[in-house]
C-alpha cells in the first residue's frame, strides 16, 4: 500500500479532515449544478420548497421541456447524497417527471436557488460521540391531492451523527 495522503476528494463527494470529525459535501457539484441550469445570479432563498404550496398533476395547463426537467430532478437525486435538507423536495418534484407542467419546474428552480444560497452545506460528523440511537419521523398525512395518499420522512442519528435520512410517499 502506498502513501497517498490525507483523502480529499472521493467519488464526487468532497471530505475535509478536521480534529474533531470529518466534514462531507458536495459544494463543487452545487456549483456546477447551478451554473449548469443558468442560475447562478439567481435571488437566494431560505428553503427549498413552501410550506403552504402543493404540487399537483392538473393544476397548470401550461406543459414544459420534459427533458430539462428530468436533468434538473436527475441532478438533484445524485446531489440529495449528503443534503438530507432538500430530499422531501426532490421527491416531491420527482413524481412529476412523466407530465411536467409549469409549477413543477418553478418549484425545481426555487430548489436550485436554495441551493445556490447554501453551497456549502454538508454533512459533519464528529468523533466525540456516544452511542445513543435518535429517530424522528413525520408524516403529512393524506397529503398528496393526487391520490391522496401520505408522505413519511425521518432521520437516524448516533449520538450527534446524522447516520440515515428519508422521504416515502
Amino acid at each position: 500500500m502506498s502513501m497517498v495522503g490525507e483523502l480529499t476528494f472521493f467519488q464526487g463527494l468532497q471530505v475535509k479532515q478536521l480534529d474533531n470529525g470529518i466534514f462531507i459535501s458536495q459544494s463543487k457539484y452545487a456549483n456546477e449544478l447551478v451554473k449548469k441550469f443558468g442560475m447562478k445570479d439567481s435571488k437566494y432563498i431560505q428553503t427549498p420548497m413552501s410550506t403552504s404550496s402543493k404540487l399537483d398533476k392538473d393544476s397548470n395547463p401550461n406543459k414544459v421541456n420534459h427533458f430539462l426537467y428530468r436533468s434538473m430532478i436527475g441532478s438533484f437525486l445524485y446531489f440529495a447524497i449528503t443534503r438530507p435538507d432538500i430530499s422531501f423536495s426532490v421527491g416531491v418534484c420527482a413524481r412529476y417527471q412523466a407530465d411536467p407542467r409549469e409549477q413543477h419546474i418553478l418549484v425545481v428552480k426555487r430548489i436550485i436557488r436554495y441551493v445556490n444560497s447554501s453551497l456549502n452545506y454538508g454533512l459533519r460528523y464528529s468523533f466525540e460521540s456516544n452511542s445513543e440511537i435518535t429517530g424522528y419521523t413525520n408524516a403529512d398525512w393524506v397529503g398528496n391531492k393526487d391520490d391522496r395518499k401520505s408522505t413519511l420522512g425521518g432521520c437516524f442519528y448516533i449520538g450527534t451523527n446524522l447516520v440515515s435520512w428519508y422521504s416515502k410517499k
